[in-house]
């Protein structure tokens, strides 16, 4: 009786699912409706041309021909867009300070917010709740209000308008409240008890900080160094307000250039735009392995 039941209940359950058929339509449809606008940008990049009419249509148009003009495809295949912008010696100078710049807040961000998240987690002083509830409700205000705030300490206080330096506090300074949030719920993962078997071994507070407790967040740290890169690798408003000279100029901000309101380089802005992309690529696909542990471990607890 217990089979025969337990068989009727998984009959039962099987004839409630959503069929697989039009899920699966409906997720194809989803996934090319999400890659068509890249892959006209790839189309744009590798056309050779900057007008983004790829194909000319004749006086009167076949239904081939209209296909043909929505179709993410160039005609003919080139390198040139890239090849030129390469040469750029501007574009690769953008590229290099958003570099810089990037790794620069990841590095400072990271520290500071792997030391403030650790002492949230464990210590117990005045203001700790108050400090964390702080960090949450900086991140309900956009970004454009604190731009005349920003602009006035960077520039006038400290001076350090159109320098790396200033945009590197500003990014990290921006990243520091969600990277805390994300890092002290992961540590408060970490059983205390390996810590504690440290101080019995006689360990101090800096070497099991160093030696015990980053060693097993690297999945959270991980998360947030993607976090803080990407967050200064494409950013293009404060970047813009506080870089006034052309060599200082960060990557999103000098392709704005390829596209203004005498010249529309739309090759050059879409091949320059892939070249940007690609870094951030190639440290996703890293770092993707620590993505689902980082993410789920260090959400749970708050």
């Amino acid at each position: 009786m217990d089979v025969r039941r337990e068989t009727a209940a998984g009959r039962s359950r099987r004839s409630e699912e959503v069929p697989h058929g039009p899920l699966h339509v409906l997720l194809v449809l989803s996934v090319l409706g999400t890659i068509y606008p890249i892959l006209w940008v790839f189309t744009i990049a590798f056309s050779g041309t900057q007008s983004l009419a790829i194909a000319d249509l004749p006086a009167q148009p076949t239904k081939l021909d209209r296909l043909r003009a929505i179709l993410p495809w160039p005609e003919h295949v080139s390198l040139s867009n890239f090849q030129s912008v390469l040469a750029d010696q501007p574009f690769a100078r953008w590229i290099w300070n958003s570099a810089v710049i990037s790794a620069a807040t990841t590095l400072v961000g990271v520290f500071l917010a792997c030391t403030a998240a650790y002492a949230f987690s464990r210590f117990k002083f005045p203001g700790r709740r108050t400090g964390m509830m702080s960090f949450l409700v900086s991140q309900m205000f956009p970004g454009t209000l604190m731009l005349i705030p920003l602009y006035i300490i960077i520039v006038q206080w400290l001076g350090l308008g159109s320098s790396r330096i200033g945009l590197v506090l500003i990014y990290a300074t921006t990243a520091i409240p969600f990277c805390v949030w994300m890092l002290k719920g992961y540590f408060d993962t970490i059983p205390k008890e390996l810590e504690e078997a440290a101080i019995i071994e006689g360990a101090g507070a800096a070497r099991i900080f160093w030696s015990v407790v980053l060693p097993l967040a690297k999945p959270a740290i991980a998360i947030t160094a993607l976090f803080s890169f990407m967050t200064a690798w494409n950013e293009f408003i404060l970047a813009a307000t506080f870089m006034d000279k052309e060599e200082m100029y960060t990557a999103p901000v000098g392709l704005r250039f390829f596209v203004g309101g005498f010249s529309q380089q739309w090759g050059y802005f879409a091949a320059g735009s892939i070249i940007v992309s690609i870094p951030v690529v190639f440290l996703f696909l890293y770092l993707q392995k620590y993505l689902v542990s980082g993410l789920t471990a260090g959400s749970v607890k708050g």
